[in-house]
């Protein structure tokens, strides 16, 4: 039979059943939103297996087939959770009923859910002000392992369940933790700059991987109860690294981010060696390997929406319908005094006698990094017959710690120094026209844009800010404790405690100094940018008279109902036709179609 004509919304490897690989779980578009199907390798046929109204997009399947995944409550707020809190579900893969995965357990947030081949289940849920880590039975009651006030996320479980992982932020002065399932901690494992990769998954292994920061360089380690923490020293990598183990517990798959694209490698721990798997150029957005020593992985490039493949050529579940993407799409590297600066180039076709409009797509974060990756915004932002502009400045990934940890002229300044050191020299260049280019950003990226717009106004011609931060004090306020705990981090204090660093790194600050053209977005429901800041700000707009508009959606950060993100496209496409000069006749090729994902963050 034909696979069912949907196409992949939020663009993720599949999960293969331990004991079966024909079996596997992924994620595609239905009807516009996210949901979870199966996949059938031999016959390749899919299924359907959820329909919630806001979408689901956390699954797994485990070694006796049966199909997990985290259902949000109607309202996106059991018990006062907060956003997005919900409870796990299961079925089999063959079908059959929705059973709750563990009743009775709290609801909150998913932070991780692991299942032994025994068929032990172990899961962490987050709360307002505390996570609960839980262990138990499939369908059955769980016991309580541990209750704390420290945002984690469960790190894995040993292949017996005798050993439990507990991941808190790399940058804690615990990285991981270590426990039994009665709660006594084995091991504490310091940061910071320590990332946990899991349990080996061999049987009688109890070894877990890490990835460690060395200041200058990132490198494999491992520990275990025998020989505590180890380094591989001489398994270094110049940028930023994850890692799997293969099935075997003896090698281990690096997938490496190197400036905008994606590196894969098998390394052998034993042995000490480390070779490369062969990828097409472009980004791998995942990557994991299965017992025969196959490969699969996400391959996307900027003119390539995401696929599908495996290196043994298993057959995976299919792509969408083929996407025609115009433009020219190429690197440049901005020279500065701190060093060079990279951005990814997309101009329309064909070439017009002067250069285009140019919108610049400030990526979140910070610690993630624009992708020589299919983007739908990219996509339509080039087919209108504008540039697009995708700049890693200083705190991204993919370009060594030294680079994501440098924030000399403080938090949102240095970036904005960045963004406006790649604007300089596109427009010397010629490439983009100097009187028309603008800003559109999410998350971190909206905030980027906001203070942009207040620290250089008449720099930018217009600027779009989706669900930004607006003001740092008032949002780490309301914020989760995770994104307090960071906040305190980056300012080195809490609002309370450094009040001037907040202030200076704040767009409400400069908000009477705006003059172009704004567009804020916001959600009624957002737990990390909240809308109360936002409103703030906006009333600010508003006083100094700065000509603004604002969209609200009711959904909270991170959507999975891609009626939102398109709703934001067209408007902001609109917002832009009405204050940039006309860009030249539109170039060829398709638009994506509206089901099309939102830009990761």
């Amino acid at each position: 039979m034909t696979a069912p004509a949907y196409q992949v919304f939020v663009a993720a490897l599949p999960d293969v059943c331990p004991t079966d690989r024909r079996r596997m779980v992924f994620t595609a578009d239905a009807a516009g939103r996210c949901e979870v199907f199966t996949w059938d390798a031999v016959s390749r046929r899919a299924r359907q297996v959820t329909n919630s109204r806001a979408g689901t997009v956390h699954r797994a399947i485990d070694a006796d087939g049966y199909v997990w995944w985290f259902d949000e409550d109607e309202d996106g707020a059991a018990g006062g959770a907060g956003e997005g809190a919900g409870r796990w579900w299961f079925r089999h893969f063959d079908g059959g009923p929705r059973l709750p995965g563990l009743p009775g357990a709290p609801p909150g947030l998913p932070r991780g859910l692991a299942v032994t081949a025994d068929g032990t289940v172990a899961a962490a849920v987050a709360g307002e002000e505390r996570t609960v880590v839980l262990m138990g039975r499939r369908g059955q009651v769980p016991r309580e392992m541990l209750r704390t006030d420290r945002p984690c996320r469960l790190g894995g479980v040993s292949p017996d369940g005798a050993l439990i992982a507990l991941a808190a932020s790399a940058h804690d002065t615990t990285a991981v933790s270590v426990l039994t399932p009665d709660g006594r901690t084995v091991a504490t494992l310091p940061g910071p700059g320590l990332w946990c990769q899991g349990f080996s998954t061999r049987p009688g292994h109890r070894e877990l991987l890490l990835v460690r920061d060395l200041g200058d360089r990132y490198a494999l380690a491992t520990w275990t109860e025998e020989q505590g923490l180890r380094t591989r020293h001489w398994c270094v990598f110049d940028t930023e690294i994850s890692a799997r183990w293969y099935p075997d517990g003896r090698h281990v798959l690096v997938r490496q981010d190197r400036h905008g694209r994606s590196l894969l490698y098998r390394v052998d721990l034993g042995s000490r060696r480390r070779e490369r798997v062969p990828t097409p150029a472009g980004s791998l957005l995942d990557a994991a390997p299965r017992a025969s020593g196959a490969v699969d992985y996400l391959w996307t490039g900027t003119a390539h929406p995401p696929a599908l493949c495996a290196t043994d050529g298993l057959a995976l579940p299919p792509a969408g319908p083929p996407v025609v993407v115009p433009g020219r799409h190429t690197d440049r590297w901005t020279p500065t005094a701190w060093g060079r600066v990279h951005c990814l180039l997309s101009l329309p076709e064909p070439a017009g006698s002067a250069p285009p409009p140019a919108v610049f797509l400030v990526h979140g974060g910070p610690a993630d990094h624009d992708r020589d990756a299919y983007d739908a915004t990219v996509h339509s932002l080039v087919a209108s017959g504008y540039a697009v502009v995708r700049v890693n400045y200083r705190g991204s990934t993919g370009y060594g710690p030294r680079w994501r940890h440098a924030f000399p002229a403080g938090v949102g300044h240095t970036q904005v120094a960045d963004l406006d050191a790649v604007r300089a020299d596109l427009v010397g260049a010629g490439l983009i026209a100097g009187d028309a280019t603008a800003l559109w950003g999410v998350s971190w990226g909206g905030y980027l844009v906001l203070l942009a717009l207040g620290r250089h106004p008449g720099r930018w011609r217009a600027g779009i800010a989706v669900k930004p931060v607006a003001d740092w004090a008032a949002a780490h306020r309301t914020t989760t404790p995770a994104l307090r705990a960071l906040n305190v981090r980056m300012f080195g204090g809490t609002p309370d405690e450094v009040p001037e660093r907040y202030a200076r790194a704040s767009p409400l600050t400069y908000a009477s100094s705006v003059t172009a053209p704004l567009l804020v977005v916001g959600a009624t429901r957002d737990t990390k940018c909240p809308p109360g800041q936002i409103r703030g700000y906006l009333d600010a707009l508003t006083v100094a008279g700065v000509p603004h508009e604002a969209m609200w959606l009711d959904t909270g950060h991170d959507g999975y109902d891609g009626a939102a993100h398109v709703a934001v496209l067209r408007r902001s496409l609109s917002f832009l036709r009405a204050r940039l000069p006309e860009p030249a006749p539109r170039a060829p090729g398709r638009p994506p179609a509206p089901a099309g994902g939102p830009r990761p963050r």
